[in-house]
């Protein structure tokens, strides 16, 4: 039977928020103390973040500890998850540099989550001013694919806009197989269950929780600066007396809630409903304020980040142990990133030293 290999991770350009959290780490967790994966790679990729802040290199740098102590903060387990640094696998760039071949830049130029990182970012042909887009950062399609396959990972667990990243590498998968042989896995991408975790928004009901719009929750911030956050979350302009009706559709405490809240909560904090559908239903019809919903989403919220917040306090006492972890990870990520490599050369006929019969062929053909 086939093994069945996870890959995952995230850019170190900050701390983790609870986007995050719902759309990829608390099932990542899930998914490794399941027991029916054979491997969990968790990348740490600031390569790939240096492509677009390739003039800010201590911000990578700094925030490789962060999200480190993040992912143990979870209960991402060491002994059950490889968490690696992908700078520290060279191998990377090196099955990155042979898939450029294989990928035409008309291909880079559809991908959607391409064009609008590139929109975001305020990135123009023109770089006349030092907007171009760095070529690093275009190929960032070609570099994830590289991550994926150099562990045969068979799974990406990932929010909504991966999905065009991981088409992609399934096409170059199927390509280099195509070309050269049998040498690659081709992966499935997986999805949050909650529809609400697709993709969280920001407290501002922006479409996108995002560090770069200020507009997240951090799993690591301190209980009052989560109630603050949560009291300014953006509802239903409309929604301005208490009987007046309120909508759900864009309301961002009620996507929060449908991706946090649980039976159990209201039976905590809100007794006097059963479950989520009844809160909704009496917003929806009036009665019901937007400060008493947003109260109930906080307690939730807190009940839910205060362990790993506690978890982080306790890992931040012994950060040598981190490090560790994160060289140890990397070490053996390494080694299997090799073996692909070897496997990718040996199928592209560059694997020269290595192939004793072209040297023998050689020999014979020149001693005649």
């Amino acid at each position: 039977m086939a093994k069945k290999i996870i890959l995952t991770g995230d850019r170190p350009t900050g701390r983790l928020h609870v986007g995050h959290y719902v759309g990829s780490l608390k099932r990542r967790v899930e998914l490794q103390n399941s027991g029916e994966y054979d491997k969990i790679y968790i990348m740490i990729a600031d390569a790939q973040a240096l492509t677009d802040n390739a003039d800010n290199p201590d911000k990578i740098r700094e925030n490789i500890i962060e999200v480190a102590l993040d992912y143990l903060a979870c209960g991402i387990d060491p002994a059950k998850s490889t968490i690696l640094i992908q700078s520290q696998i060279p191998q990377l760039t090196e099955l990155c540099f042979y898939y450029m071949n294989i990928v035409t830049t008309a291909r880079l130029e559809r991908n959607p989550t391409i064009k609008s990182e590139i929109k975001m970012r305020g990135y123009s042909e023109n770089d006349g001013e030092g907007k171009g887009i760095p070529v690093g950062f275009y190929t960032y399609p070609i570099s994830q694919a590289a991550d994926i396959t150099a562990f045969q990972a068979t799974t990406v667990p990932a929010g909504e806009d991966q999905k065009p990243m991981v088409e992609q590498t399934r096409e170059i998968v199927h390509k280099f197989n195509t070309v050269y042989g049998e040498a690659l896995t081709e992966p499935s991408i997986l999805l949050p269950d909650n529809e609400a975790c697709l993709r969280l928004p920001g407290i501002d009901g922006k479409a996108k929780m995002s560090k770069s719009l200020g507009n997240c929750i951090y799993l690591s911030e301190e209980p009052d600066e989560i109630q603050k956050k949560v009291m300014s979350m953006f509802t239903d302009p409309d929604h301005i007396k208490i009987t007046d009706p309120g909508k759900l559709e864009g309301n961002t405490v009620f996507t929060y809630l449908d991706a946090f809240s649980r039976p159990e909560h209201f039976e905590r904090y809100l007794p006097e409903y059963a479950n989520l559908d009844e809160l909704k239903e009496h917003y929806t019809r009036g009665g019901l304020g937007d400060v008493k919903v947003k109260r109930f989403l906080n307690s939730v919220i807190q009940e839910e980040l205060e362990p790993i917040r506690n978890r982080r306090h306790e890992y931040e006492k012994d950060i040598a142990y981190v490090y560790d972890v994160l060289k140890k990870g990397s070490e053996e990520a390494e080694r299997v990133a090799q073996e692909t490599l070897d496997k990718v050369k040996a199928a592209m006929r560059i694997n020269y030293f290595d192939d004793k019969d072209l040297i023998a062929s050689h020999i014979a053909k020149y001693q005649k």
